[in-house]
């Protein structure tokens, strides 16, 4: 038998040949893999489900074929996930998530209060959690959206979301894997004062000379290994540095040397995507080993390299080097909506709270962004905000 599920590290303890991890269910059973689901209805002709998916997004013209894009920590707000709950599946989603986490996301997410969704430990789960119960709100107003789905991307923890999206990992599992990574990452940023600052620089801007001269900066004031690197790509003139607050404050106090336009401190507590959260490596990597990942039935594109998932191994591989890789994203704009000169963007829907990914991909691909379309969280709108 497995361990109680809310002792992190005794569930994250799996050896030998131990059955992928399973977790209890929340009353009636809820929407399981969505996604799978609706991909694998599409069989036909007796062809297996993910044959004729592939079948059909090979015959389907660009502009009929669609792109899921999923929110990471940071565009989490309170209120958020009051416009999804007459959706079918979603109370039952959010009911879950309460066996596997051990406190009220729903309410958390509703009312707050705001100090603690914005704890990484929260603020993960809460980010995953909408984002799954918006594609059941697309589901229920455009089904031909899912069903024509072609390709998903997540921003960090969104990551995963796209994966159960595309049918590689279950809900529970999945959420259980965010909430043993979301419990390691806020351990290790409390353990380091670290930060992360948002940077726009000016085209001449060299942003690893200035990281390699702040750290240099830290050296100076007794402080051993220090860090400080871009953590974040996210589209031309764009990047977010994390790394010693030491650091970070001599960047802003240079800011004009580097040819840096603007910079802000973002609010949160560590420095993610750096090589200060290897104490959250373990916990999540013995975690994916309990769980069960298969082949997406789409193209999920990793943050470590801008490339799709290939394999099971391949995602359980990445998704542990991504907790101390930078987020790749705008070059994985670039891998998604590439395209030779003439050919129609697919329409693209940013599934979860907030906009940012939407504001990102104007800035990368103008294009593309005209396609693009947001499933708004907060309220149920008449008609979808475009």
């Amino acid at each position: 038998p497995l361990p109680p599920l809310r002792s992190a590290p005794a569930a994250a303890s799996c050896t030998g040949r131990r059955p992928p991890l399973r977790l209890p269910p929340a009353g009636p059973a809820p929407r399981r893999d969505r996604g799978r689901d609706l991909l694998r209805s599409s069989e036909r002709d007796g062809a297996p489900g993910e044959e004729a998916a592939a079948a059909r997004r090979e015959r389907r013209p660009p502009r009929e074929g669609t792109v899921l894009l999923f929110p990471g920590q940071g565009s989490h707000f309170v209120g958020m996930g009051r416009g999804l709950l007459r959706y079918p599946g979603v109370r039952d989603m959010y009911r879950l998530a309460e066996k596997v986490l051990g406190y009220d996301l729903l309410s958390l997410c509703l009312e707050g209060p705001r100090a603690e969704l914005d704890r990484t430990r929260h603020c993960q789960p809460a980010v995953f959690v909408a984002s799954l119960a918006a594609v059941e709100k697309l589901n229920h107003r455009q089904p031909d959206v899912l069903e024509s789905c072609v390709a998903a991307a997540g921003y960090s923890v969104g990551e995963f979301a796209a994966l159960v999206f595309a049918g590689a990992m279950d809900f529970a599992e999945a959420l259980y894997a965010v909430k043993v990574r979301a419990e390691a990452m806020q351990k290790a940023s409390e353990a380091v004062p670290s930060g992360m600052l948002s940077v726009i620089g000016r085209p001449e801007a060299n942003y690893k000379f200035a990281c390699l001269e702040a750290r240099r900066h830290c050296e100076s004031l007794g402080i051993e290994n220090p860090v400080c690197e871009i953590s974040n790509y996210l589209f031309p003139d764009s990047r977010v540095i994390a790394g010693h607050l030491q650091a970070l404050k001599f960047l802003q106090e240079n800011a004009r040397k580097y040819y840096f336009t603007r910079t802000k401190m973002l609010p949160v507590s560590g420095a993610f995507h750096t090589r200060l959260m290897e104490p959250a490596v373990e916990p999540l990597a013995e975690v994916l080993k309990c769980i069960e990942i298969q082949k997406p039935l789409i193209c999920v594109y990793s943050n470590v390299d801008s490339k799709k998932y290939m394999h099971s191994k391949h995602i359980q591989k990445l998704l542990v080097k991504q907790i101390v890789s930078p987020v790749l994203w705008e070059q994985t704009m670039h891998s998604v909506y590439e395209r030779k000169q003439g050919t129609e963007f697919p329409y693209t829907y940013e599934v979860g709270p907030g906009k940012q990914l939407g504001a990102i991909l104007k800035k990368c691909n103008l294009k593309a962004w005209r396609q693009y379309s947001h499933v708004d969280v907060s309220k149920d709108e008449e008609v979808m905000e475009t």
